[in-house]
């Protein structure tokens, strides 16, 4: 299995961090975004988004850490990484968009402003982020994961973002639940860190 990734990227750290928690071995390709190489006809006929991460799986070809995280779990993680009961599933697709929302638009695109000078206003993906962290602190303040009883794909979306926030400008000091939380995947068995954690 083969991941196009880009280090310093929290969506390809997702796909990298979940391959480590379920054992899958995984070569990475690395890709150049100062080189636009993510811009390439090579790497456009594999994503025609022009964005990493990218895995390819024998004949398969996905791309958007979601979707792999998806398949990842659905293909070598059982039932634990994303149940397929109707309620347990709905379960972990409302943190899947939070991470898609509040968290992209705010932490990430916060991060990617501070760190890497793109051109988002700061405060207002900070304001965002912070409400992405409100509903997750009142979440984790009541239960140990996010969905269930277990780790699931819903924690690994949220995790590399929300535990790079003091990257983004916003510190994790009034989310004890969060910080708890974080710890708590730091601690899972085959966990792999990525620059900043």
């Amino acid at each position: 299995m083969k991941l196009y990734d880009t280090e310093l990227s929290g969506n390809c750290y997702k796909v990298r961090l979940l391959c480590a928690l379920l054992g899958v071995q995984l070569e990475t390709v690395a890709v150049d975004l100062l080189k636009l190489e993510h811009k390439q006809p090579d790497f456009l006929a594999l994503n025609p988004r022009g964005q990493v991460p990218v895995l390819e799986d024998s004949d398969i070809v996905l791309w958007d850490s979601m979707a792999i995280l998806v398949y990842l779990a659905r293909r070598y993680g059982g039932e634990t990484w994303l149940p397929t009961g109707a309620e347990a599933m709905a379960g972990v697709m409302q943190w899947l968009a939070l991470s898609e929302n509040e968290i992209l638009y705010g932490l990430a695109r916060a991060r990617a402003a501070k760190r890497f000078g793109r051109p988002w206003d700061l405060l207002q993906c900070q304001e965002t982020g912070k409400a992405g962290l409100a509903v997750l602190e009142g979440q984790l303040s009541r239960e140990t994961w996010l969905a269930g009883t277990e780790p699931t794909i819903a924690d690994i979306a949220c995790y590399p973002y929300v535990a790079l926030a003091p990257e983004a400008g916003v510190d994790l000091i009034d989310y004890p639940a969060i910080r708890l939380w974080i710890g708590r995947i730091q601690s899972l068995p085959g966990y792999a860190a990525m620059p900043g954690l």
